[in-house]
């Protein structure tokens, strides 16, 4: 049996690198939202910017739990060692994206690399669903989320030429 403190020092953890990412994620696109994306045209259904922080920052602290769900299976088992793996894949994704569209101000790019992400998406979510029902459902939401991301990245590519 693992000690509890062991195991809220991996809970905390494992929101704590979920957080990071979107820290990361933040450095390329809080400098570009006042700026760049402000002169953007938008598509329908586009929230206002205010929006995005708080959703996000609800969906990396589920992304934290839903990972320390998986992780708490045991480290030494091979599906733990490939679901956390396909995750960090994901993440890296999830922060590459924020590069893309607001660093580098590339919303085709950006797009092609939103599908590339929420294929991710899918595939985390099912290697969570075999170590961990309740993990691969607290992923939903942020599957849901990137759906609509890609929706409003396509928009933007299309109607900013």
């Amino acid at each position: 049996m693992t000690p509890v403190y062991v195991r809220v020092t991996q809970f905390f953890a494992a929101i704590a690198i979920c957080l990071l990412a979107g820290f990361i994620g933040s450095i390329f696109t809080m400098p570009a939202v006042p700026t760049w994306y402000a002169g953007l045209v938008k598509p329908a259904l586009n929230p206002p910017a205010w929006v995005f922080g708080p959703v996000w920052t609800v969906l990396y602290i589920l992304m934290g739990i839903a990972l320390y769900l998986v992780w708490s299976k045991g480290w030494g088992q091979k599906n733990v060692q490939v679901a956390t793996a396909i995750f960090a894949v994901q993440l890296v994704l999830n922060v590459l994206w924020s590069y893309l569209f607001f660093g580098m101000q590339a919303p085709y790019f950006a797009f092609i690399e939103i599908v590339l992400l929420w294929i991710a998406i899918i595939m985390t979510l099912a290697a969570f669903y075999r170590v961990s029902v309740p993990a691969a459902v607290l992923l939903v939401p942020y599957l849901l989320w990137v759906s609509f991301a890609a929706y409003l990245n396509y928009g933007i590519y299309a109607l900013n030429p």
